[in-house]
């Protein structure tokens, strides 16, 4: 199932290297045997993020298990109903892997359900099963949030598009602001750079000037229909994929467009089954 808010709307983790050389003395605390110290091995570096260029064919696809037939390098699938077997499966013909997770709402069908405090649960998002969660309680949610994406790391997924990161533009049942929402992007973006995952910015328009650099690329619904596809410019300024999808209006009126701007773009139907018409 599609999973999308209303229409109110790189900090990438860098692998240190650094040699540590520490020379102490005979008695000190880091010399507790007495000789000199010696040196350690400097750490292992964290696999390289991956950071889609602008441009990529993709194809995106909720609804069920993925089926690998569409010959695109790009899958987005979800990412509790795809097991590592499937993930694999897509690398091996090529691909690379995304792990849509809903970040923003929690959701009565998932299994991990039962883990989130009856408090963080807002209003409903119109979606059913869904209810709003409150961002503000970010200690509260980021160890949720930490275990959702260890699972992706652990599937084997190169990246993640956290799902319903606008909240605060949206009657939530909480009184979130732009501040609470910014700071719980950047927290989501962390947990991903942390797992070496890539992760996604999905819709949020108006605070793209403020994210850019936390996040590894884009995913929009919807710009042409509504007229704000130029917001998503910097994105591809910086190099990094926007992946896009309309649903009502067809890819013979927006593809032209689309290529104008180097977006990644698709016609899709609102199940986001398997069916796509890509420009």
């Amino acid at each position: 199932m599609r999973r999308r808010a209303g229409r109110a709307w790189a900090v990438v983790l860098v692998a240190l290297t650094a040699l540590v050389a520490a020379g102490c003395s005979g008695g000190g605390d880091d010399d507790a045997d007495g000789g000199s110290a010696r040196p350690t091995a400097p750490p292992s570096p964290s696999p390289a993020l991956w950071r889609p260029k602008p441009g990529l064919d993709w194809q995106w696809q909720l609804d069920e298990r993925a089926d690998p037939s569409v010959d695109v390098p790009v899958y987005d699938i979800d990412g509790f109903e795809n097991d590592a077997a499937d993930v694999a499966r897509l690398h091996r013909a090529g691909r690379k892997v995304i792990c849509y997770i809903n970040v923003g709402a929690w959701e009565s069908f998932r299994p991990d359900k039962d883990a989130f405090p009856r408090a963080l649960l807002g209003e409903s998002n119109g979606w059913e099963g869904e209810r709003w969660l409150d961002i503000r309680r970010i200690s509260v949610l980021r160890p949720l949030m930490e275990r959702r994406f260890d699972m992706c790391r652990d599937k084997g997924f190169d990246a993640v598009e956290p799902d319903l990161v606008e909240g605060y533009g949206n009657e939530t049942g909480f009184p979130l602001t732009a501040a609470h929402q910014l700071a719980y992007n950047r927290m989501i973006a962390d947990i991903a750079h942390e797992r070496g995952l890539s992760v996604g910015l999905k819709n949020d328009l108006p605070q793209i000037p403020q994210l850019l650099g936390a996040f590894d690329f884009a995913v929009n619904e919807e710009c042409a229909q509504y007229g704000e596809c130029e917001r998503l410019k910097p994105f591809i300024a910086a190099g990094k994929a926007v992946f896009h999808v309309e649903y009502a209006v067809p890819a013979r009126r927006f593809c032209a467009d689309s290529r104008r701007l180097g977006l990644s773009s698709m016609e899709k139907k609102p199940e986001l089954g398997v069916w796509r018409r890509a420009c």
